[in-house]
């Protein structure tokens, strides 16, 4: 893994509000894409019809108890950026390898997911793993809970549960292409890296390394389009990557088939492999009329719609920044001021790291934060 250059001198004002409102975007869209289509993860186009009416699911529903809930999937996503966080501020250590910075910050999931609330006593597991609201359970994939269900990191020469072709580790790894100083190529290596400590499958993980390379692109202030064949070329060299590729073309043939229908999006979502999900994603981002009705698209199908609406939601706040998000839905999101603190402490690594923690002095308070243990 390469040193990537970030630093606070090459930015001015208007580029860190404009990175700062491409990070929140990320964030809060992941999050209200997944909360929008986590009532309809285990329905059939049929009875999402029947519960919600012919033209489907058009606002938040109730999951989980309450409506604007999140799953597994933004619990996931919120842990990435925690843990890219801290893998710039460990980097002042010389011991530099991000791989192993964010297995220690899903191993901080996988303990909300078995524990009563979080160990004051931890320190060293920093201020995101004492959030009480994400101790709660919701639907985590097997192939998640099983990868992160022991210390042992999976590499790509040994993944973790290799026969997994799920759509989830792609669902997380929007935070990578919030690199936006990095190149392309390492951003798609890492979330490559990443995604094989539980889905092993070279689709799984060749689509988290494009579906990072489409976000980077979108951050840096590119198009849908180009941000695509973008990725395509990105993929081209590494093997397995056919499925991946073939999907992400199925998805911008489907743009110039007409009006955009649930049986298209259907049909591109296949049987819920992520390469499927990430076509669904990259075509309801092209053709939706606004984000509402994107994500609305992303989530009205049989197939995996919360992640469906998660992958969705990444690209179009990566796209357009955070104030194109629905107003309504977010105030409703679960987590948002969580969310929103986060996504402010990366923007904020990321464009002026050394100031917070560089080798002539560092904020005591940013380290307890961001433990570099």
């Amino acid at each position: 893994m390469g040193v990537a250059a970030t630093g606070g001198a090459i930015w001015g004002r208007m580029e860190q509000q404009d990175f700062r409102s491409r990070v929140r975007g990320t964030l809060l869209g992941t999050a209200v894409g997944d909360a929008l289509g986590a009532p309809l993860d285990t329905l059939t186009l049929e009875e999402i019809r029947a519960a919600h009416g012919p033209g489907g699911l058009t606002d938040l529903a109730p999951a989980y108890g309450r409506r604007g809930t999140v799953t597994g999937v933004t619990q996931l996503t919120l842990f990435t950026v925690d843990g890219l966080i801290r893998a710039q501020v460990r980097r002042d250590t010389g011991a530099w390898h991000p791989p192993t910075d964010l297995h220690r910050a899903y191993l901080r999931w996988a303990a909300t997911q078995h524990d009563w609330g979080p160990d004051e006593r931890r320190a060293e597991d920093g201020w995101l793993a004492r959030e009480e609201w994400l101790y709660a359970r919701r639907d985590p994939a097997r192939a998640c809970l099983l990868g992160f269900g022991d210390t042992v990191m999976g590499t790509l020469d040994a993944p973790k549960n290799p026969g997994e072709p799920g759509p989830e580790a792609a669902a997380r790894s929007a935070p990578f292409g919030l690199l936006v100083g990095w190149d392309p190529q390492l951003v798609v290596q890492l979330a490559v890296e990443c995604a094989a400590q539980t889905h092993g499958h070279p689709a799984a993980y060749l689509t988290a390394g494009a579906y990072a390379a489409v976000v980077h692109a979108l951050a840096r202030g590119g198009s849908i389009d180009a941000a695509v064949q973008q990725a395509l070329a990105l993929l081209a060299a590494r093997p397995g990557h056919e499925p991946v590729t073939e999907a992400l073309q199925d998805a911008l043939g489907a743009v110039r088939q007409g009006l955009p229908t649930p049986d298209r999006i259907e049909e591109l979502a296949g049987d819920g492999r992520a390469e499927g999900a990430l076509a669904v994603a990259v075509y309801c981002a092209l053709v939706g009329e606004d984000v509402r009705h994107g994500l609305c698209l992303a989530v009205n199908h049989g197939g995996p719609s919360g992640t469906a609406g998660a992958l969705t939601g990444g690209l179009l706040g990566a796209l357009h920044g955070e104030t194109a998000l629905p107003p309504a839905w977010l105030a409703e999101l679960e987590g948002r001021p969580t969310m929103l603190v986060l996504a402010d402490d990366f923007a904020m690594e990321m464009t002026q790291g050394p100031a917070l923690h560089g080798p002539a002095d560092s904020s005591p308070a940013w380290l307890a934060r961001y433990p570099r243990a």
